[in-house]
């Protein structure tokens, strides 16, 4: 018979006692790790004033309130019913705009909406319509509207044809809008399938 070269490992397996051994050895770091923060942060910024003075934080500005707004609608007497909004900070100066989904309150039946771009008023007036994504006119309904890192994305349901009734719309969009060189730039996320 050979011998092996190799020394017998049967006294390596692992056994209980070894695992929770481990175990504890893994909780300590885990536990040390949790303690071990740094310090906070003493720096100012310069031009802050005095060491140890902050400038007094203003509030934030709230976003438009669509209920203060003239939709651009022509509804015959029916009031503008907003559908869906969402507020963020589309063009950078730090001031919240609201973007609204607007129809016609009919009553019955689905109208188009219109999408708008709300920002507030001078001097706390009230907030005005700056621009339109979606017109009315275009027979689209908005199914999801949203806002996030500056960029609105809305999801269209809409119609191949005038003759597809209004109650079914067949077609199936997502666009984007961005605020670029002092204009919204509209993008399709990708390209619109029937539904």
């Amino acid at each position: 018979m050979q011998l092996s070269d190799v020394p017998d490992l049967a006294h390596t397996r692992p056994r209980p006692v070894h695992w929770l051994a481990t175990a504890t050895a893994m909780a300590a770091v885990v536990a040390a790790a949790g303690l071990l923060q740094p310090d906070a942060a003493t720096a100012n910024q310069s031009g802050s004033g005095p060491a140890g003075r902050t400038a007094p934080k203003t509030a934030p500005q709230p976003a438009p309130d669509t209920a203060a707004v003239d939709f651009p609608l022509e509804c015959g007497g029916a009031k503008a019913l907003v559908t869906k909004e969402a507020t963020g900070d589309l063009d950078g100066d730090g001031r919240p705009e609201t973007v609204a989904a607007a129809r016609c309150d009919a009553g019955s039946g689905t109208p188009p909406n219109g999408v708008y771009v709300l920002t507030a008023g001078k001097d706390a007036g009230a907030p005005r319509v700056v621009a339109t994504l979606v017109d009315p006119a275009d027979r689209q309904s908005v199914a999801d509207l949203e806002i996030s890192d500056g960029v609105v994305r809305a999801r269209l349901l809409g119609y191949s044809g005038p003759d597809v009734p209004a109650c079914c719309p067949d077609e199936d969009q997502r666009l984007t809008w961005q605020w670029k060189n002092g204009a919204f730039v509209r993008s399709a996320q990708n390209e619109s399938r029937s539904v």
